[in-house]
């Protein structure tokens, strides 16, 4: 009789032993091998594997501030042609434009450096960058949905092929949950000037360290590009970086986390697990993609990842502050952390005081959505047509909302 996959892999789980959180493999007798446990990351594959993942961190933190000093001259060629102007017309338009970017992109992280440089250039008023910034963290898991549909267009036959799009569901749901809050405390934040005495921007001696290392590359770059498109190869420029970056950091590995399935029960320890995975991937796209394939081979329930998406709603947002922190406007890094305080205060809320019926909610909302073809297409043009309409607000209303 041949074996399954899944007895296959419980038999070789079966041969290790957990002794002080690290698993011993038995070889002779008396004799043990300890095995670091790296969680849900990847173990490394030889002895070079820090070296090479090093080797390739410092050209990925080059091309990274490269592509922010490209995009800040870009910005400010352009931004006086722009401001006020569709679709940076008012606030909503700018929600709409940062949610579109993300789908376009498949990824929130360079739609938010856009924001933060174009607020830099004196293009965006606070509540723009600040609203396109949170449009782009609530389009961001849309490629956990996409992934989820691949998924299950593959596995027509699967009877769990309702699980990966579930995922998407409910990475969706959840974002919208926490950030559409977690945008009127960050606001009020603002406005409030609570973090008026944060000074988070290079300074006059980084400036002039920068301009040496990166300033010639920049100063050539100019000379080729027209001055209208520099910014749009800044934004190349980070999209490159951040596929190197993908490179360097942990890769996170579906079947060590399936190891875990213990623990991945517990709603703090999943929201912890979220928050490090986002920030060491320094993206919320990678960490809740890798949902869709743990759903799939049923190491995770979709009860189990909503704090995992919490947390990974939070930490995403360090990239960001690091654009931000490149500025010369220290409001940039202040309009970075209020969103992280505003959709922190949200998640921790939820998980104190509301988990229960907030996890029924979802899980009741994600059900209703998967159960039919007709209703999950409601739901996704519903996700083309809030963020359209938000962005066609600055042909229809224009400068309302500054």
């Amino acid at each position: 009789m041949t074996k399954s996959r899944d007895e296959l892999e419980i038999e070789k789980l079966e041969k290790f032993v957990e002794i002080d959180g690290e698993y011993c493999v038995p070889h002779e007798i008396n004799e043990v091998r300890h095995l670091v446990d790296w969680g849900p990351f990847e173990r490394p594959r030889s002895p070079w594997y820090i070296v090479h993942k090093f080797l390739l961190f410092l050209p990925a933190m080059y091309l990274f501030i490269l592509a922010v000093q490209i995009m800040k001259t870009g910005a400010a060629a352009i931004g006086p042609d722009i401001q006020g102007q569709f679709p940076f017309a008012n606030g909503i338009s700018t929600l709409g434009f940062g949610w579109l970017g993300a789908y376009f992109v498949l990824s929130g992280s360079p739609v938010a450096a856009t924001a933060i440089s174009l607020f830099g250039a004196g293009t965006l008023t606070k509540l723009q960058t600040f609203t396109m910034l949170s449009g782009s963290r609530l389009g961001a898991s849309f490629i956990v949905l996409l992934t989820g549909f691949i998924y299950a267009a593959r596995n027509r036959q699967d009877p769990n092929r309702g699980e990966p799009i579930g995922m998407g569901i409910q990475a969706m749901t959840m974002t919208a949950l926490v950030y559409l809050p977690g945008m009127i405390i960050g606001y009020g934040i603002i406005r409030s000037g609570l973090l008026d005495g944060l000074n988070l921007h290079a300074s006059a001696k980084l400036e002039a360290a920068m301009s040496v290392v990166w300033g010639p590359v920049v100063d050539a770059i100019e000379g080729i590009v027209p001055e209208a498109l520099m910014f749009f190869v800044g934004l190349l420029v980070i999209l490159v970086s951040f596929k190197v970056l993908d490179h360097v950091l942990p890769q996170v590995s579906s079947d060590t986390t399936a190891k875990r399935a213990s623990w991945m029960r517990r709603p703090w320890t999943m929201f912890a697990l979220g928050c490090i995975v986002a920030t060491l991937t320094l993206s919320v796209s990678v960490a809740l993609t890798v949902l869709v394939p743990l759903a799939v081979k049923g190491y995770v329930r979709r009860d189990e990842a909503l704090p995992y998406i919490m947390g990974a709603n939070i930490t995403t947002l360090a990239d960001t502050l690091v654009v931000a922190m490149l500025q010369r406007d220290p409001a940039a890094a202040q309009i970075v952390l209020a969103e992280a305080i505003g959709v922190t205060i949200v998640s921790l809320a939820i998980l104190a005081f509301w988990y229960q019926p907030v996890k029924r909610g979802v899980i009741r909302l994600d059900d209703y959505f998967v159960g039919s073809t007709r209703r999950l297409a409601i739901f996704v043009g519903i996700l083309f047509v809030l963020p359209v309409s938000f962005l066609l607000s600055g042909l229809w209303i224009g400068p309302i909302v500054q």
